[in-house]
């Protein structure tokens, strides 16, 4: 068994509380009963407030890219999964090079992934994909302190919402809505200023149920999941 790197320093250790969680440990925890149901849906969210490199959130998209190849009947269905698979993860890390490196290795597994759905279903991958996933990424790995929900010069968290609308005419769309993270937390406005999503249930990040002031500024425009990448913004009408 390879020895893994549990800490970077001592001085680390000691500023920043940093040790890493060995990843025969975060396997342990993520084989819980109680999560069987939640990582058998692709779009149920997770967060880790305290990301470090990503031992968590890497083996849990390892899992639910796993999850989509299964569900996955061609390499289109596989490529619109695997977004949702990303869209639903999130990680704060206060350390900048951690962060560098989280969002990495996110990227080089689903890199990795996504070559394994093309030569399974004889495809050609796609620059949109890629684009998509890593515009996906770099907005769900946010580099900041959890505890006091701002980012290192002391500006909101803010995570993105990307709600899967109806399937028409054979086509999903995905609406990207803005929130602080503590609004997330504590119930509150997205910051476009429309009415949030749903009831909160299990491990749904975005779930509020109180209604909102209005206070339109501007949001995303609604998108194919392949076109996250172009981050096309509309005005809304107050």
């Amino acid at each position: 068994m390879v020895d893994e790197n549990l800490i970077k320093s001592n001085e680390r250790v000691k500023a920043h509380g940093e040790v890493f969680t060995p990843k025969r440990i975060v396997k342990q925890m993520l084989d819980q009963p109680e999560l069987v149901e939640s990582l058998n849906d692709l779009s149920t969210t997770f967060m880790e407030p305290a990301a470090g490199e990503g031992a968590f959130l890497t083996e849990l998209l390892r899992r639910k890219l796993s999850l989509a190849n299964r569900l996955s009947t061609d390499l289109k269905s596989y490529e619109a999964n695997a977004e949702i698979v990303l869209s639903s993860l999130y990680g704060i890390e206060l350390l900048e090079d951690n962060v560098e490196v989280l969002v990495m290795r996110m990227y080089h597994i689903f890199s990795q992934y996504y070559f394994q759905a093309i030569r399974k279903w004889n495809g050609e991958g796609s620059r949109k994909v890629n684009s998509s996933a890593m515009t996906i990424i770099a907005a769900n790995m946010q580099q900041g302190d959890a505890i006091k929900k701002t980012t290192r010069d002391g500006s909101p968290i803010i995570f993105s919402e990307w709600k899967l609308l109806p399937v028409i005419n054979g086509v999903q769309k995905v609406q990207r809505t803005e929130y602080t993270l503590d609004s997330i937390i504590n119930g509150g406005e997205p910051l476009d200023g429309s009415t949030p999503s749903g009831k909160v249930e299990q491990l749904n990040l975005f779930g509020f149920d109180d209604e909102v002031d209005e206070g339109p500024k501007r949001r995303f425009k609604s998108c194919k999941l392949v076109d996250i990448y172009k981050e096309e913004m509309e005005e809304v009408k107050s």
